[in-house]
């Protein structure tokens, strides 16, 4: 996500990420470069070619031809509208404040209120999952709202006029919509409206607490004494999906809405996560839970990852806490061949961590009841990298040093500061892990690391001759082999590195991706795979665009073969927003992808926004908006 207004000029990373671990474990960038440089090495004396092994593993003649995906890359350069490829389209399906739920009143800037948005598609669309119905034709679409961004969304707005009423828009505004979308034999895509199956989650929806910190003394408060209810659900940006059809929904930067007094007894558990005396967006203006002075512990109930069904419209989200409290950028779930269900997640912040939670229940898709509560007992670890591998290393309470000595008294606390049990444990500070995509053909893990602009000179090594990391890279995990097939829930992986980003014209950058450097991309923030096994990154690139000419977008490649890291660009966001979210039909005929905060440029307002995607209407704003990409001919995507 990006809050352009704050940032210095070269500044990759939003102002909120504020890098708040003090661990002094090894960074991975410098784990990274012993490896690369050993395997350099052990390449050139046994006198192979460094591109059979190295993350530069393609030919030196290869070319465009040599990828799968036939379609011709975009040129890499911003504009006020959306674009895509030669020989596709790009529809968009749903904007900021059209209806969801039946009764929704239509949508105006200047007749923005409370009750309408919780009804009206919400704002800063993110993750996007698509739930069959009727095949790849007829489905429901569930999208989160990461955000709000009221200079962009109130007309003559600023932090001194903010009142409760705005405060109220934004929490209507946040969480998620279910859509109900059919596709028209022309093809187009349309939402069904008055769907029975239409549903806002919001930051005020009743919610459960369940798992090992459910009912913990750090979560209850004046209106929940028992700590096992909770109103809401803040700034969500990626998630995932559960084999028994379920969605998950991450809350990353939760941290924004709280004031949070110093010299309190939480005070230090609050700044490891990023709250500040005085909240970015001060939601305490509309309620007083928010105001911790107040009410200490409402903080501690958000940071989970939710999950709801999105079938039950009556159902009620529950938030997982066995899966950890931290800035989740997502979670994504995988049927491991003993049944056991894992969630990756990555902490989204400079020098935070990767984590897995493997679950003690085994999933049985025939048994009676659907999976019940198997998210609510597992192992939740952290992942430590060295040169020859990764361990995941269990928070788990009384073992090594997370005992009550170090200020845990149950699993219940290691859960809620996850932060500092990982820092504890000697986690790997990473570079911003975001999402994390799985290859379901051969098990490989894609670890979407954005950037990190605060690396200093003395973190330099062979592979990283630049000192800071502005362009993010991706990394390959390899869970090893059982007998059913990729293991991951197995204690040690494999790792490398697929690619380090960025323009191959900037010197001392070397990136490592295909020789074929038209697509370049950088800040890697969400990715998928598509039916036919090849990878999808979208970027999120901040005020970079500007400095670069070059759009986020949506960027496609091989993971092996002759077009291994051959990227291609599909689609090209309009300016100064950012691409989230992007999910395949179950035929790969259509992709949906998130336009995420469009012409929010430096000093641009509601008034004055550096476009006015998708209307283009003078009166009204930008407005973030879900697109949907197919080929014209119908075939799919990329072949």
């Amino acid at each position: 996500m990006s809050l352009l207004k704050d940032w210095p000029a070269r500044a990759t990373a939003e102002p909120e990420d504020v890098g708040v671990n003090p661990t002094t474990s090894e960074p991975f960038v410098a784990i990274a470069g012993r490896r690369l440089s050993r395997r350099l090495f052990l390449a050139g004396a046994s006198g192979l070619a460094v591109s059979l092994s190295s993350p530069a593993q393609v030919r030196a003649d290869a070319d465009a031809s040599d990828s799968t995906l036939t379609y011709r890359s975009l040129p890499i350069q911003l504009s006020v509208d959306q674009a895509v490829a030669q020989g596709y389209r790009a529809d968009v399906l749903i904007r900021w404040g059209d209806p969801v739920l039946g009764g929704a009143p239509s949508w105006a800037v200047e007749r923005q209120s409370a009750d309408a948005q919780a009804r009206q598609f919400g704002y800063n669309n993110d993750f996007i999952a698509y739930l069959p119905l009727e095949g790849s034709r007829r489905g429901l679409l569930h999208v989160n709202h990461e955000y709000c961004e009221g200079v962009m969304m109130f007309p003559g707005w600023t932090v001194e006029s903010r009142t409760a009423e705005q405060a109220r828009i934004e929490m209507a505004a946040m969480g998620g919509s279910l859509l109900e979308i059919e596709q028209s034999d022309t093809g187009l895509w349309r939402v069904v409206p008055q769907s029975p199956l239409a549903r806002r989650i919001t930051a005020s929806t009743p919610m459960t607490l369940s798992g090992p910190a459910a009912g913990h003394r750090r979560l209850r408060t004046h209106a929940d004494p028992e700590g096992r209810r909770v109103l809401g659900t803040l700034n969500n940006c990626a998630g995932g999906t559960t084999p028994w059809g379920t969605v998950l929904m991450a809350e990353e930067n939760f941290n924004y809405y709280f004031d949070a007094p110093a010299n309190a007894p939480e005070t230090a558990a609050w700044r490891r996560y990023g709250l500040a005396e005085r909240a970015r967006y001060p939601l305490s203006l509309a309620e007083e839970r928010f105001d911790l002075a107040r009410e200490p512990n409402e903080a501690n109930r958000f940071g989970w990852v939710v999950e709801y069904d999105p079938r039950d419209p009556n159902s009620t989200p529950t938030k997982r806490t066995a899966l950890g409290r931290f800035k989740h950028e997502g979670a994504t779930c995988v049927l491991n061949g003993d049944g056991r269900v894992v969630v990756y997640s990555g902490d989204d912040e400079r020098f935070d961590y990767l984590y897995r939670f493997v679950s003690t229940g085994r999933y049985d898709a025939g048994g009676p009841g659907g999976a019940g509560d198997l998210l609510d007992a597992g192992i939740l670890s952290v992942a430590v990298f060295d040169d020859d591998g990764l361990v995941w290393r269990p928070l788990i309470f009384g073992e090594g040093p997370l005992t009550p000595e170090n200020g845990f008294r149950d699993q219940g606390d290691v859960l809620i500061e996850a932060r500092r049990a990982a820092d504890l444990i000697g986690a790997t500070p990473m570079d911003r892990p975001e999402d994390v995509a799985v290859d379901s053909r051969t098990g490989r893990v894609f670890v979407m690391l954005t950037n990190n602009n605060r690396r200093g000179a003395d973190r330099l090594n062979p592979a990283n001759p630049y000192v800071e990391n502005l362009h993010g890279h991706v990394l390959d995990l390899t869970p090893p082999q059982a007998s059913w097939g990729p293991d991951h829930a197995a204690e040690r992986f494999g790792w490398d590195v697929f690619v380090k980003a960025g323009p191959p014209s900037v010197a001392n950058l070397a990136p490592t991706y295909h020789p074929d450097n038209q697509a370049w991309f950088a800040s890697p923030d969400n990715a998928a795979f598509d039916p036919q096994g090849r990878l999808w990154v979208s970027t999120d690139r901040g005020g970079d665009q500007q400095r670069d000419n070059a759009p986020d977008g949506l960027f496609g490649c091989d993971i092996s073969g002759p077009g291994r890291a051959l990227f291609k660009m599909l689609y090209a966001a309009p300016v100064d927003a950012e691409l989230t979210g992007q999910e395949f039909t179950p035929d790969g005929r259509t992709v949906f992808v998130a336009v995420q905060h469009p012409g929010e440029g430096d000093g641009s307002t509601c008034d004055t926004p550096s476009t006015r995607w998708p209307d283009f209407d003078p009166s009204t704003p930008p407005r973030p908006s879900v697109v949907a990409v197919r080929r014209a001919d119908g075939e799919p995507i990329g072949n």
